[in-house]
């Protein structure tokens, strides 16, 4: 069964950058990105970032102006372009796909 696999997490201070990837598991001609969410220790899994098949994006207000979700077609890759972080953007971070089981996500820590 196809699966999503996230990459790109780590650990960075205050203000600092990360990309995030996400792609199939298994050589897929196109799955269907739908966004980013993320889930904090002892909270409920949160939506990020929304993305439409024509481009269109959606943001979580707290994080409207620091993110950017893309995807790039030729390489059937999601992204999430991640500036300014901040301590509460502490997470793993899971991107969604239609009709795909979530990946295990990628740790984000964000340090003070």
């Amino acid at each position: 069964q196809v699966q999503l696999v996230e990459s790109g997490g780590g650990l960075v201070q205050t203000g600092g950058s990360l990309r995030l990837s996400c792609a199939a598991s298994e050589n897929q001609s196109r799955i269907k990105f739908t966004g980013w969410y993320r889930q904090a220790p002892g909270k409920q899994r949160e939506l990020v970032a929304l993305i439409t098949s024509v481009g269109t994006t959606n943001y979580a207000d707290s994080v409207k102006g620091r993110f950017t979700i893309s995807i790039d077609n030729a390489k059937n890759t999601l992204y999430l372009q991640m500036n300014n972080l901040k301590p509460e953007d502490t997470a793993v971070y899971y991107c969604s796909a239609t009709f795909v089981p979530w990946g295990q996500g990628t740790q984000v820590t964000v340090s003070s």
